[in-house]
């Protein structure tokens, strides 16, 4: 059979559709200088997209005093949302280095953008990213920005390792008590007496959590505005620059990009600056309460493992706030309670303690035991629940759960004669006007 083959006269072609173009522009710092020259970067795109009769202007996208080597760029990523979303045809970029300085997320990035037929044009290295060569010189271009990053981030840890030696406090921005503008420290005297407060509270006996209570009450806030609690209090009493002395190179960089700050446990040196600024609390004072810190610290042994240290550690789980039980003593009484209770009260978790005899004695029982027996107890009780006051709830290894009362045994039982016959005597005491 002949093969019988027909043409077909194209007809004629329609208007070709406008390219919806977009402009990337970044600067690194968010100093005065570099913002205005953000801001002619954005007038400039504006006017030279829409020079262009063929294209249309589909914005400008740009991000203030972030560093191309993070993702948390919110204008980029809106840029890359919009690609997804097909509103954009061709990026219009100053540079690689200034779209992305590393290599692996910039080539990442790239190949998305070609799968959705996006193109990037960068302007100084005269390049589409679309094109037969395009992602082979993208690859060693980008090679030589991330090297450029890493250089610029080596020469200013160097420049700021030699202020430490020298001395100098680095990138201080904020702390309590102080105002600290354009590298100056100068006191904040508000906010130094509270300061002193604290200190002055520390050495007359009071704990940590207990300060932050009295703060609290008093309606006061830490420098970022939040509640105080009992760390923040401590970093304040271990801070030695309210001696007016520095501790440098606490923390540093480990990488150009990923830029993690990580405490420095001995790979640099730190160096002791005394005198760096106006102090808040004298020498004496403030060493007085580190030796007052490292006696508590001793005295509860924090160094061991505190997970196992009493038979109930880690297993009595407070279902209202989420948070396991602690053992508390008072006059050398032990007893369990919800740690947001004892440092928040019972408006922020209205948990009730456990005296710790009923507790040994209530597990036994449920055990099935003469005594307690620690060995036992956790070889069978997976984690125990205190869903309301005077409530127990014993959930074992092999699911099986069993639920418990108890009550507070009363005072006229406990007491021993002794305790009554001194008990009168302050009455008596206190109605005759005699302090005892």
């Amino acid at each position: 059979m002949e093969r019988i083959i027909r043409k077909i006269k194209p007809q004629a072609s329609m208007a070709s559709k406008r390219k919806r173009v977009a402009a990337y522009a970044r600067v690194s710092s968010g100093k005065e200088a570099m913002l205005h020259s953000l801001s002619a970067q954005v007038s400039y795109y504006s006017n030279y997209i829409q020079l262009h009769s063929d294209w249309e202007y589909a914005g400008v996208y740009a991000d203030e005093a972030l560093t191309g080597t993070k993702n948390s760029r919110p204008d980029f990523q809106r840029l890359l949302k919009d690609c997804r979303a097909g509103l954009i045809d061709m990026i219009i970029t100053k540079s690689i280095s200034r779209f992305a300085r590393n290599t692996v997320t910039m080539l990442e990035t790239l190949r998305e953008l070609r799968q959705l037929e996006v193109d990037v044009y960068f302007e100084e290295e005269n390049m589409h990213s679309i094109g037969g060569d395009g992602e082979f010189m993208l690859t060693i271009l980008a090679s030589y920005a991330q090297a450029e990053s890493l250089s610029v981030s080596e020469n200013c840890k160097w420049r700021i390792r030699k202020r430490f030696q020298a001395g100098e406090i680095v990138n201080l921005r904020f702390m309590y008590g102080y105002n600290i503008k354009k590298g100056e420290i100068t006191v904040d005297h508000k906010e130094a007496e509270i300061v002193r407060m604290i200190f002055a509270d520390y050495l007359s006996g009071m704990g940590c959590d207990r300060i932050a209570g009295k703060l609290n009450r008093l309606g006061l806030r830490t420098v970022r505005n939040n509640p105080w609690s009992g760390k923040r209090v401590a970093d304040i009493i271990k801070n030695e620059k309210y001696a007016g002395n520095a501790l440098l190179q606490r923390k540093y960089v480990t990488d150009h990009l990923s830029k993690k700050l990580v405490i420095n446990k001995g790979k640099l040196p730190k160096y002791y600056a005394e005198g760096t600024h106006e102090p808040i609390i004298d020498l004496p004072t403030f060493q007085k309460a580190q030796e007052i810190m490292a006696l508590r610290r001793e005295n509860r042994n924090v160094k061991q493992n505190s997970a196992n240290r009493y038979p109930f550690s880690g297993l009595i789980h407070c279902p209202r706030c989420g948070k396991n039980y602690r053992r508390v003593t008072y006059k050398g009484h032990a007893a369990w309670n919800c740690p947001t209770f004892i440092h928040s009260g019972k408006d922020a978790c209205p948990a009730k303690q456990i005296p710790e005899p009923i507790l040994v004695s209530l597990t036994a029982e449920v055990l099935g035991l003469e005594q307690f027996d620690e060995v036992v107890f956790r070889s069978l009780v997976k984690h125990m629940q205190v869903p309301e006051a005077n409530k127990v709830i014993y959930i074992f290894h092999n699911g099986r759960e069993v639920e418990t009362v108890w009550q507070n045994r009363s005072r006229k039982f406990s007491w021993t004669e002794e305790a009554r016959l001194e008990a009168r005597d302050r009455a008596l005491a206190y109605q005759k006007g005699v302090k005892i």
